[in-house]
């Protein structure tokens, strides 16, 4: 088994991993997105976000989860290859798959020192701002690279076939 296969973790297990580093005084930091077909924005942006702590966990969203919030020709690529590939990237330390159209649950049951989005979110916008400000952790944004989003690159393909 690959060595970056062992990040990949049940929300059970990225829990427990997450309370005992938390217990080292770790700071974690805490993204989520569909991250449907990896690109330059993407891997830009989780290093950044991994630079606000000592790991970064990434939620990816389930296909069901996906196919929801951006319609049914979507995720191109499925969740298990999404996981893999993400897990793969040395600045993600914990990967996991949550079902729900947004990260809420996930975010409340592992509570984050810092919580992390791009720049095209609004802070009173990003999903479980509120619980993890409550806990006294920060809410932070990255500049959004436009230019770049898998939409985009789903078009671009189109037009060359």
């Amino acid at each position: 088994m690959e060595k970056y296969r062992l990040k990949i973790k049940e929300l059970a297990e990225a829990k427990k991993e997450t309370d005992n580093l938390k217990s080292q005084n770790k700071k974690i930091v805490f993204t989520n997105g569909c991250f449907d077909i990896l690109h330059i924005g993407h891997t830009r942006y989780l290093h950044a976000a991994r630079e606000f702590g000592d790991r970064l966990i990434v939620a990816v969203n389930s296909d069901r989860s996906v196919r929801s919030i951006k319609g049914p020709g979507r995720p191109v690529l499925n969740q298990e290859e999404r996981i893999e590939i993400l897990a793969a990237l040395e600045s993600v330390d914990l990967v996991v798959i949550f079902d729900q159209d947004d990260p809420l649950k996930v975010i409340k049951y592992l509570v984050p020192d810092v919580l992390v989005k791009g720049g095209d979110w609004k802070e009173d916008d990003i999903i479980g701002a509120d619980v993890v400000k409550k806990a006294g952790g920060k809410v932070l944004t990255i500049p959004f690279i436009s230019g770049y989003s898998s939409s985009q690159i789903i078009k671009r393909i189109g037009m060359k076939l």
